[in-house]
């Protein structure tokens, strides 16, 4: 594990402008800095970076964070290779925390699994362009697809020539380790002899998510020769087949930014889409599709779309991942390729608006394709016909989202012609819940425009004090308190008194006085993880902050602070809520948004005291007191904040 020192180090000594300044142009405007979101195709830029707060917001996308946040959400890295992205960026040594001896010993393997893999795939890339075996074989066949230099250059696509130990002897020379070279696969030993397992094959290495080799895939060349058409590297440490997608190296941003990932079977069908512009697309490497590789690509998108031949093979194929990825919670399409083509050979000689429409318009919902390819077999067979019925609710029932469920049934009964009713009854059987119940009641708009009125000031009034919490909580300002006392006519007076304070004691003390607790779920970790952050260190470091949240909530925080120039809002005074100018003081700003949400707290007081009075018909005169005492209040707290409520 990273030792908490080079974490602190990390956060310390990183500019969330020049992290994000590496990956996205971005333009000085005040003191923020601007550009184009790398989330979603926009044109109008709306993506922040705050070098004083040391955070962004992509307002396109709701995302945002802190240096680390960024590379795991553009560069979908985990925490530990963000954090050793950013060391490396500044020159920080890479602590370890200690580790037990197996620990040790596992590390280390693995690092030199990567190691060697590393060394082989630059052997085999050279071998490809140095070698007269290689640039008659291996690159001969590269360019017969049609792959240019860079795409080959940039898929690090090899060759290993077909020589029994040509590898495995030149990686011995070098000193790698016999062991490592076995335990990676790369090579066979058989009777103190070593075999390369790739030889005479094109190579194509396997990328992990930040981009380290893995292992490869072979594939033969000379027809004569008896053996599997593909090989792949064996499992290690390092290289699980199951759990990796061939491109999503290559693949993943493009994924994020299109909220769509096309899977398809083979290496070159992935390689000559993103040559052709579609850039979007990974392979399972010619393994049935795994739940681990779904839950890879729902780090990226919740929409995938099956790119098939039009082979049983193929139809069979895709029917099992389709209910794989349903079963995830994913939504999945369906494109089949005319007969006798496959994604590469299709998009050779066709251009990238040709491909990408003929991708678009031939994209089909699962229903329609299950329909379409189970249809035929049945034709007008009933029984056969209520077969396919029955696969589709059976799909439909893997789905873990009820109103996903229930719109494909009602989908399902309009193409299949068969009643809704029917297959909720059918659905209810396999999930044993009361779907069919569920499905005949219509969510109203019950709630009126007055009480949405009352949630949306209550969420503002309550945004604003997180927000001042943010921004100010570490300050000490100065506030009026105020003092309840009683004239000599016995008139309740506020009188004001001076006090000195730290801005999140002021607001602490003042909602535990008044029993006041935040309504909203968010809202409410948030002000108790601010206030514990305070009261532990007695400041709040933004970017070390919002590391130890979860995204939606770091995403609440980002929203927050970004949006400070943001103050009005649409008739807030009708609303009863105080809309602080920019150019007054932070001590006023707390005292009037408190006042302002005590305020609307005595409203929604007297509105309950009153509907007692209506619905009681005993005397309600100590009722109507404190309705009286309630109103005597509010004008006192209205005068202070200097207009009429």
């Amino acid at each position: 594990m990273i030792s908490k020192t080079t974490i602190d180090k990390v956060f310390e000594q990183s500019l969330v402008e020049e992290v994000v300044g590496d990956f996205v142009q971005l333009k000085k405007t005040g003191s923020n800095f601007k550009g184009l979101s790398p989330f979603s195709n926009e044109k109008t830029p709306s993506f922040v970076v705050s070098p004083v707060k040391q955070i962004w917001k992509d307002f396109s996308s709701g995302k945002g964070g802190n240096a680390v946040a960024f590379l795991m959400e553009h560069e979908h890295f985990t925490y530990p290779e963000a954090i050793k992205y950013l060391a490396r960026k500044y020159n920080i040594e890479i602590e370890e925390t200690q580790l037990n001896s197996i620990d040790k010993e596992k590390a280390s393997e693995r690092e030199s699994l990567y190691i060697i893999s590393e060394y082989a795939k630059e052997f085999f890339k050279n071998t490809l362009i140095n070698s007269s075996q290689g640039k008659t074989v291996g690159l001969t066949y590269f360019k017969e697809r049609g792959f240019s230099d860079e795409t080959i250059e940039k898929y690090d696509l090899g060759f290993s020539p077909n020589d029994q130990s040509y590898f495995s002897n030149s990686a011995i020379e070098k000193g790698y380790d016999k062991g490592f070279l076995e335990k990676s696969g790369l090579t066979i030993f058989q009777n103190s002899k070593s075999i390369d397992r790739f030889r005479g094959r094109i190579i194509f290495p396997i990328h992990s998510m930040s981009g380290r080799i893995l292992g490869f895939g072979g594939r033969i060349l000379n027809t004569e020769i008896k053996t599997a058409k593909y090989l792949n590297s064996p499992e290690s440490l390092i290289y699980f087949k199951s759990k990796i997608l061939y491109g999503i190296y290559f693949a993943k941003q493009e994924i994020a930014k299109l909220d769509n990932c096309y899977i398809v079977e083979g290496y070159t069908d992935v390689i000559q889409l993103h040559q052709k512009g579609i850039k979007n697309v990974v392979s399972s490497s010619g393994t049935a599709l795994s739940l681990d590789q779904v839950t890879l690509i729902r780090r990226l998108t919740s929409n995938i779309t099956m790119l098939f031949d039009g082979d049983k093979a193929g139809v069979n194929a895709t029917l099992r991942g389709i209910d794989l990825i349903l079963s995830a919670g994913l939504n999945v399409s369906v494109c089949s390729f005319p007969e006798g083509e496959d994604p590469d050979s299709y998009s050779q000689n066709r251009s990238f608006e040709e491909v990408n429409d003929f991708l678009i318009k031939n994209s089909q919902d699962f229903i329609q394709f299950k329909a379409s390819i189970l249809v035929k077999e049945s034709k007008d067979n009933p029984i056969l016909k209520a077969k396919t019925i029955n696969e589709i609710v059976n799909s439909i029932a893997i789905i873990p989202d009820r109103i996903k469920q229930e719109l494909y049934v009602k989908h399902c009964s309009s193409i299949m012609d068969v009643s809704e009713e029917v297959l909720f009854n059918s659905l209810a059987q396999r999930t044993k819940n009361e779907i069919p119940a569920i499905s005949k009641k219509r969510i109203s708009k019950v709630e009126k425009t007055s009480k949405l009125q009352k949630i949306n000031i209550l969420f503002e009034l309550e945004r604003k004090i997180i927000e001042i919490l943010l921004l100010y909580g570490y300050k000490e300002e100065q506030f009026e308190e105020l003092i309840l006392k009683n004239d000599d006519d016995g008139n309740v007076l506020l009188e004001p008194v001076l006090v000195k304070s730290i801005v999140y004691k002021k607001i602490f003390l003042d909602l535990q006085q008044d029993e006041i607790e935040f309504t909203n779920d968010s809202f409410k970790i948030l002000y108790a993880k601010i206030i514990e952050e305070f009261q532990e260190n007695e400041k709040l470091v933004l970017d070390v902050f919002l590391n130890s949240m979860d995204e939606e909530l770091s995403n609440q925080v980002t929203s927050i602070l970004m949006s400070e120039d943001q103050y009005q809002l649409h008739d807030w005074l009708s609303k009863d809520i105080l809309v602080k100018a920019k150019n007054k003081v932070v001590g006023q700003l707390v005292t009037e948004t408190i006042l302002s949400l005590r305020t609307y707290l005595i409203n929604e007081k007297v509105k309950e005291l009153q509907t007692e009075t209506k619905k009681s018909n005993t005397d309600n005169s100590e009722i109507l007191k404190e309705i009286n005492d309630y109103y005597k209040l509010k004008s006192l707290l209205s005068k202070k904040l200097n207009r009429v409520i």
